[in-house]
């Protein structure tokens, strides 16, 4: 009878501990000296310099997905100068071979207790975190939009998201005549030029097929300005108007009907004003804001939810063992790949010194850099600092259109991303710009 009741005991625990297993209550307990939630650019770099440096073992990246995306491309992509697939490779192949990937996702942030639980049941114990989980998209926020997006060869397309961006050269393809509408929303995005690169691509396209004389561009954006930097807005105003666009300023889309393709904006200077426009072309950049996760936890975030850091050191304003890098950062640069090069090495720099007992004294200036493509061969390279003041990289007017830096921007940056920034050894273009501004 004894024998009996253990075995009955024991098929219970065996059975407890599959269904904890498959539940998500409690899987694994790990501890490391560094944790880093997100794969991305930052979470990548940084994970790559730490690792080197600390040895095997010292590492996590904490990543659910299994393919790590180049998204600047998106926007050649959605103009048929590149394909999906040229912009992702495995996730496995490109994290450092000395980290540790957990393929899982943060479900809840501790600090008090240096401890990130995760959606399949782990918990990670860290002695030092570095929050790069990026941006959320947010294409539910708009009635109508994620519904729109689901018609097959629709006339409504994002670049921002790879389930989505295959879809904007499809809509170029099948556009006969009508309104064409690209939108900017009223919430931070990631890279902020990105909204007016599908503009001028498509414009171009349209030239190119014989098209543009049957076409109304529309250019509507949540901003005051077309562009925050005036150096480069004054640049792009003198493009719309040669390219005859319309650019409505404070409008943000709130609303769409594909049953009838209508598009519904508001007034952000009198909200209680909207207007319908038909559109035979909508590209919508979504609204887009913190993860979830983030904001869940108050006392790592700020008020909007993005991690509370210091915008010099990136280190948190309250727990000195934690950093953040990237777009999910309260930094107030603008959220671009170039800004993660150049914040990589502040981070790391800073990570090290905390590490070693000694206060961080990196600094990051605020660099930014955005490649505005203007058409299939050229492009504007806007660089600007903290202050919105021009910080170029190259002893030339980058505010005028180039065909080199389209090359640079098509070419040689994919291949730096990949082959240098991922691997920590591209800090941004501050030491070739002291190199080229050079006084002899």
């Amino acid at each position: 009878m004894l024998l009996s009741s253990c075995r009955v005991q024991s098929s219970q625990i065996a059975f407890l501990a599959r269904n904890l297993s498959t539940s998500g209550i409690l899987q694994e307990h790990h501890k490391c000296k560094l944790l880093v939630v997100g794969g991305g650019a930052g979470g990548c770099s940084v994970a790559a310099k730490a690792s080197n440096k600390l040895g095997a073992g010292k590492v996590i990246v904490l990543e659910p997905a299994d393919k790590h995306y180049y998204q600047p491309m998106f926007t050649l992509i959605g103009g048929g100068i590149k394909k999906l697939e040229d912009s992702f490779r495995p996730m496995k192949e490109v994290l450092p071979a000395l980290a540790t990937w957990l393929q899982d996702s943060a479900a809840k942030f501790d600090p008090e207790t240096n401890t990130v639980l995760t959606k399949g049941g782990n918990k990670i114990e860290y002695e030092y975190l570095l929050v790069a989980v990026g941006l959320q998209l947010n294409y539910d926020q708009i009635p109508g939009l994620v519904e729109a997006l689901s018609i097959p060869n629709g006339k409504v397309c994002s670049n921002y998201s790879p389930k989505y961006v295959d879809r904007t050269f499809v809509a170029l393809k099948n556009f006969r005549s009508g309104n064409a509408l690209f939108t900017f929303p009223n919430s931070p995005v990631k890279c902020p030029g990105a909204p007016q690169k599908v503009l001028y691509i498509a414009e171009h396209y349209l030239r190119k097929s014989k098209k543009r004389k049957n076409a109304n561009l529309f250019y509507n954006t949540s901003l005051p300005v077309l562009f925050g930097v005036k150096h480069y807005a004054d640049a792009l105003w003198k493009i719309v108007k040669k390219r005859n666009i319309n650019v409505n300023l404070r409008t943000n889309l709130v609303e769409v009907k594909p049953s009838t393709d209508e598009a519904v904006f508001e007034n952000l200077d009198n909200p209680t004003e909207r207007f319908t426009v038909n559109y035979e072309f909508l590209h919508v950049t979504p609204p887009m804001g913190a993860p979830d996760v983030l904001k869940a936890c108050k006392s790592l975030v700020n008020e909007v939810g993005f991690v509370d850091v210091n915008k010099d050191t990136l280190q948190h304003q309250r727990y000195g063992n934690v950093f953040a890098i990237g777009d999910c950062s309260s930094s107030p640069n603008s959220k671009t790949a170039a800004s993660v090069a150049a914040q990589s090495q502040v981070v790391y720099k800073n990570l090290m010194a905390v590490m070693d007992g000694k206060s961080p004294n990196r600094v990051f200036d605020g660099y930014a850099s955005c490649p505005l493509v203007t058409g299939y061969n050229t492009c504007v390279l806007a660089e600007f600092d903290y202050s919105l003041t021009p910080l170029e990289t190259f002893p030339v007017d980058q505010s005028k259109e180039r065909f080199s830096m389209y090359l640079m921007k098509k070419d040689f940056m994919p291949a730096l991303y990949w082959h240098l920034l991922l691997n920590g050894l591209w800090n941004g273009p501050g030491l070739m710009r002291k190199l080229m501004h050079m006084r002899l």
